[in-house]
């Protein structure tokens, strides 16, 4: 039986496990982890019980796990996966029209070099990604114009000095790990940039087509986890602007604890500064190493109020209460029972609707929608 503090099943959706779920009006859309499955479309109308409306495949060696939706326009990554898989398909990002959720239309596709796109956000015009591009060492920060989204434009690009070989830029990291953008957030005229092991960036984006660096800070070489998400809260709170910044508890540069989320006082942009962090109670006692994904993968990018809903992987949805941002406290937690055939569970994103429910996706199978009283 799940363990539950102040929340409550609504339903369960038997589906093939996931890496993101989005939800736009009555439909829910969630990016799988693995092909064949790529896209699932829900009518979530009766959220009680949800119904599959629509599914888009992926062919062997690629996945689309990601998937955001605003005015009825879809986006989905195309990433490849290991070494299988034609190279012909290619990488990028696909563009649907969902206005009819039950038939979505390819409108096109965007195509990049090397492995494709990994994760990106979408404001209805532009999308803010982290593709492999040609000439380029790991992923990078690009800013797609979809003002018509049957053809894409380039507005913008950002990279870490070193990343551009192409260009000849000289490579500082063979003693460190390759930079990789994991993906931006924007909020105002600031792109908010996780890098995984080279931490965190602030770029100004005020002109989008020359971002620059604002200030960066990097935990992973006292910490060994990679820097994930990066989320700008959008009112102040106790008269300090701050960022949640997540941790996720994988590819560990050496055996550690569970990861945890950090909160960054940015204030002063050019000065982050760490003011507090959240662990889940209990499951680091005492800093002995733990297996990766027991600890922090992501808070929800949809947000309301000061409560901020996580996917903590084994411990499953978590609700912390930021509204001290010096003091965050859970206020109420989901702890789902693992899919058959598996030990733990994998609780890997989580957004909200706008009827303040609550959706889980596990990584090896299953969605789960949650209500709490914590509103």
């Amino acid at each position: 039986m799940p363990r539950v503090k102040n929340t409550s099943h609504v339903a369960h959706i038997d589906c093939p496990g996931g890496g993101q779920v989005w939800v736009d009006g009555d439909t829910l859309f969630v990016g799988h982890m693995h092909e064949p499955a790529g896209t699932s479309l829900f009518d979530i109308s009766d959220p009680a019980h949800p119904r599959e409306v629509a599914r888009i495949g992926m062919p062997k060696g690629w996945h689309s796990h990601k998937v955001r939706v605003f005015n009825d326009i879809m986006l989905v990554n195309h990433e490849r996966l290991g070494t299988e898989g034609s190279q012909e398909f290619g990488g990028g990002i696909a563009i649907y029209d969902v206005s009819k959720p039950a038939d979505p239309s390819l409108i096109t596709k965007w195509t990049t070099g090397g492995r494709g796109v990994h994760r990106y956000s979408f404001d209805g015009r532009y999308a803010y990604i982290s593709p492999t591009v040609e000439g380029y060492i790991g992923n990078i920060v690009m800013i797609l114009d979809l003002i018509d989204p049957s053809s894409p434009q380039e507005v913008g690009r950002w990279w870490i000095p070193g990343q551009w070989e192409a260009g000849g830029e000289p490579y500082p990291w063979d003693s460190w790990v390759p930079p990789r953008c994991h993906h931006p957030l924007r909020r105002g005229d600031r792109l908010y940039v996780s890098y995984w092991h080279h931490g965190f960036f602030i770029l100004d984006i005020s002109d989008m087509s020359r971002p620059t660096l604002v200030s960066a800070v990097n935990t992973s070489s006292v910490f060994p986890h990679p820097t994930h998400t990066c989320l700008a809260m959008p009112e102040r709170l106790k008269g300090r602007d701050v960022m949640i910044v997540a941790d996720e508890d994988v590819a560990k540069l050496w055996d550690a604890a569970p990861a945890f989320t950090w909160i960054f006082d940015i204030t002063n942009e050019s000065n982050p500064v760490p003011i507090s962090t959240f662990q889940v109670p209990d499951l680091d006692i005492d800093g002995e190493p733990q297996p990766p994904m027991m600890g922090c993968h992501q808070p929800s990018e949809k947000i309301t109020g000061t409560v901020i809903p996580f996917a903590w992987f084994a411990k499953g949805l978590r609700l912390v209460d930021v509204s001290d941002p010096f003091l965050p406290r859970e206020i109420g937690f989901f702890e789902p029972d693992a899919p058959s055939g598996h030990g733990l569970a994998s609780t890997n994103d989580v957004t909200i609707d706008e009827r303040g429910l609550i959706y889980i996706i596990d990584r090896q199978r299953g969605v789960d929608i949650i209500e709490t009283s914590v509103w």
